[in-house]
């Protein structure tokens, strides 16, 4: 069959990838001009089940009404927001209720796990080295953060994810370059969960796909989707194409190409941001990763460079980059690994992410013949993305997945 993938991050070219193993004609529709030029390219770079999880949690509305007034915050809300942005938020507070949490977490954790064996199947067969770690350590700096977290514990416990809680000495002898100097209440190791760069894993995976035949077209903006009968014909600047097969997985221009489909989703762009570093001190940076419960954001050792990436940006439609934002990374780069490197001179980056108001993407057919979606992965894409690749993949097939899709697909808006 002839599938054509919109989209070309590290979701599109997973799906690619998988689409193409089962032995399927595959062309990568991408907007740019490479593969892992939005969201993909310079994230936070987690591959955590443990820390997989939505942003609407319980207390999280509480915090958000408190990190407003800081200047250095994980969240920041342009205040000349569009309505979309306030109806998106009103339903992200009712999914911050714990029964909520609970599913959605469950759900996240669900496909993030399955994901994570998916990428070692890879990387053992193909022999990748995309600046992999392993082990994340998630730092709690007060006891009230502790108290928050636990939800998150019971549910790491009642799954059976590998974890453990320790203490700030502890926790320093797994990172020693910790400062000693920011408070540290406590923190959760994830001895299994991994991190690594997400652009170059992705481009790695372009040159397998095209060993397996599949076709990358850059610099093409695909503008809407017109399901017929026997095909799905697109158009791309008023050229029209038709395939077989189209899976959507174009992060936050795939509502776009939705309309007329349906349902209509609450899918809303969420900026994220950047920092990374060439090392200075390697005695002084991270092992692995980290990631700061109080900002929401990590740390991640990747090579020879460290990255700071996190704090969510809403109501901006551009990808500018936000000062308060840029500054909230160099503190908690300062904070933690202060000698590591010199964050103020860090090559920054902005990218927006899809993501729905419970955080939990949406896989499988649509109401229409033959377009399947791959979306809404949030700043969780990259953890995620491989199982995702591989799922759509058996769908488009007519196989039945290796995991349970419950709660994974459209039919959870109808």
């Amino acid at each position: 069959m002839q599938v054509a993938v919109i989209g070309g991050g590290v979701v599109g070219v997973c799906s690619a990838y998988f689409l193409a193993a089962a032995g399927h004609q595959v062309v990568v529709l991408e907007r740019y001009g490479n593969v892992a030029e939005e969201a993909s390219f310079a994230n936070a770079g987690l591959v955590s089940p443990g820390l997989a999880g939505p942003i609407a949690a319980p207390g999280a509305p509480r915090r958000l009404i408190g990190w407003l007034s800081r200047p250095q915050a994980p969240v920041f809300i342009r205040p000349d927001v569009r309505p979309a942005l306030w109806r998106w938020l009103r339903r992200w507070v009712d999914e911050c209720q714990l029964d909520r949490f609970r599913v959605n977490k469950e759900r996240m954790q669900r496909l993030a796990g399955y994901s994570q064996s998916v990428l070692a199947a890879l990387r053992e067969h193909h022999a990748l080295d995309y600046q992999q770690t392993r082990g994340i350590l998630q730092l709690i700096r007060s006891p009230q953060e502790l108290q928050l977290a636990g939800p998150l514990l019971d549910m790491l416990a009642q799954c059976g994810h590998p974890h453990r809680q320790v203490d700030p000495d502890a926790a320093r002898l797994i990172e020693p370059a910790l400062s000693d100097s920011t408070p540290l209440a406590a923190a959760i190791h994830f001895p299994n969960d991994e991190s690594g760069n997400c652009a170059l894993f992705a481009r790695q995976l372009r040159s397998i796909c095209q060993d397996l035949g599949v076709e990358f077209h850059f610099n093409s903006l695909v503008d809407n989707i017109a399901p017929a009968a026997n095909a799905v014909g697109f158009n791309i600047e008023g050229r029209s194409f038709s395939a077989d097969a189209v899976v959507i997985a174009a992060g936050v221009h795939s509502a776009a190409l939705l309309r007329g489909i349906g349902p209509a989703l609450p899918l809303y762009p969420v900026n994220g941001f950047s920092a990374t570093a060439n090392i200075k001190n390697f005695d002084c940076a991270p092992l692995a990763a980290v990631f700061d419960d109080s900002y929401q954001l990590a740390i991640t050792r990747m090579g020879n460079r460290v990255r700071v990436a996190g704090t969510f940006e809403l109501g901006k439609e551009d990808l500018r980059l936000s000062p308060p934002a840029l500054r909230t990374l160099v503190k908690c780069g300062n904070d933690w690994f202060a000698d590591a490197a010199n964050y103020n001179s860090a090559s920054f980056w902005c990218g927006a992410c899809a993501m729905l108001p419970e955080g939990v993407p949406l896989l499988g057919a649509t109401a229409a013949r033959n377009v399947f979606v791959n979306i809404a992965h949030g700043n969780h894409g990259w953890a995620m993305a491989p199982g995702s690749g591989k799922i759509i993949a058996d769908l488009v097939s007519g196989r039945a997945p290796d995991i349970d899709l419950d709660g994974l697909t459209l039919a959870r808006y109808g």
